[in-house]
């Protein structure tokens, strides 16, 4: 082939190659947001099965009625049957699945935060010291206050996370002033161990706070009524806004903090956004719900299987899986214990502990 016919043939492979790579981008768009619908329609149904499962079963036609039927507590009642189901529904099955669905997103989109952020495919809130920050301030306050109701511990909760948040973040950056993924880490774990290690000295010491760690460390949405969802609720959507907006600068982030800075991105202010978003997230989520462990490991794993490393939609993916699971264990719990229940935190950390030998074993197997 002459060196003329190579430069005619050139443009039209150049021409052919991107138009190849546009299709495969469109295919790739495409795909995701069929599988956002399947996402939804997945959660709707759970969240169906979520009011109709319990320990008295209710058709699904009978729970569209419950929800909207003004039901009454007192003599002379005209549907009796529907009233009662009603009772059921609105006053213990839609708080639970709202704040199921609520935490579950929160705790899967701080779990994927936290592996973008610390570019570690096993991080997950604890990783920070905030799930551990939470479980110190319950216990010193139901110590010293003899608090016993989620509501009246829950801003504690909060705050005890916000201040391992800080601290954490504060000593990651102490020397270079910018939070390095692997200072990170290593301040995280520390503060993590020591928080554990002061929780349990405090529980032990005392047998009403010691029940009281035990309810918080078996993670829960039984029990938690409106109240707890208005104090967390505004926490947890902000929490999720910022998220969603930190998501492209994840994706610069995850090229490499030298290169993010070439193109322009103030790593220091990303990073920190970031560090807010997850303390709101896991702090108040595990504010509401106690200590649920592996969502924030399991859900952004799920998530990249189907989206690949873009940020931009992982993090949507992860927080309907995240709702999915969590609304999915809860039901499970109901099933498997009836007519009692099983807690959450406890069926999820039964499927999440196999998920994550099975995560270690494919990542090496992957590497052969």
């Amino acid at each position: 082939m002459s060196l003329k016919q190579s430069a005619a043939d050139a443009p039209a492979g150049g021409a052919a190659g991107r138009a190849g790579a546009s299709r495969a981008g469109a295919g790739r768009r495409r795909r995701r947001l069929v599988g956002i619908v399947v996402l939804v329609s997945a959660l709707a149904v759970t969240v169906i099965a979520s009011l109709a499962i319990g320990s008295r079963a209710i058709s699904p036609g009978t729970v569209w009625d419950a929800v909207f039927y003004r039901y009454s507590t007192g003599p002379g009642v005209a549907n009796r049957d529907l009233n009662e189901a009603a009772i059921i529904v609105q006053t213990l099955r839609v708080p639970r699945t709202l704040l199921a669905v609520l935490v579950g997103a929160s705790l899967a989109v701080a779990g994927a935060l936290m592996q973008g952020h610390t570019r570690n495919p096993i991080a997950d809130p604890g990783l920070l010291g905030i799930t551990q920050g939470a479980a110190f301030a319950v216990v010193v306050t139901v110590y010293l206050g003899r608090l016993d109701h989620p509501l009246q511990y829950v801003w504690f909760a909060f705050l005890g996370a916000a201040i391992a948040a800080v601290v954490v973040f504060g000593l990651s950056s102490v020397g270079s002033g910018v939070a390095s993924p692997l200072t990170l880490v290593l301040a995280g774990t520390g503060v993590s161990i020591f928080l554990s290690a002061m929780t349990s000295a405090v529980a032990l010491s005392d047998q009403q706070t010691l029940d009281a760690l035990r309810f918080w460390n078996a993670g829960a949405v039984s029990g938690r009524g409106y109240d707890v969802i208005v104090a967390t609720a505004p926490f947890l959507i902000l929490g999720l806004l910022l998220a969603f907006a930190n998501g492209p600068a994840i994706n610069l982030l995850n090229l490499g903090d030298d290169v993010a800075k070439g193109l322009g991105l103030n790593v220091g202010l990303a990073r920190g956004f970031g560090i807010v978003a997850v303390t709101l997230l896991a702090g108040a989520g595990t504010a509401a719900c106690g200590s649920i462990a592996f969502l924030g490991l399991m859900a952004p794993h799920v998530a990249r299987f189907i989206t690949g490393p873009d940020h931009r939609w992982l993090l949507p993916y992860s927080a309907l899986i995240g709702a999915v699971l969590l609304l999915t264990a809860d039901i499970i719990g109901r099933v498997v214990a009836r007519p009692g229940e099983l807690e959450v935190g406890i069926v999820l950390a039964l499927v999440g502990a196999p998920f994550f030998v099975v995560l270690v074993w494919w990542r090496k197997a992957a590497k052969l």
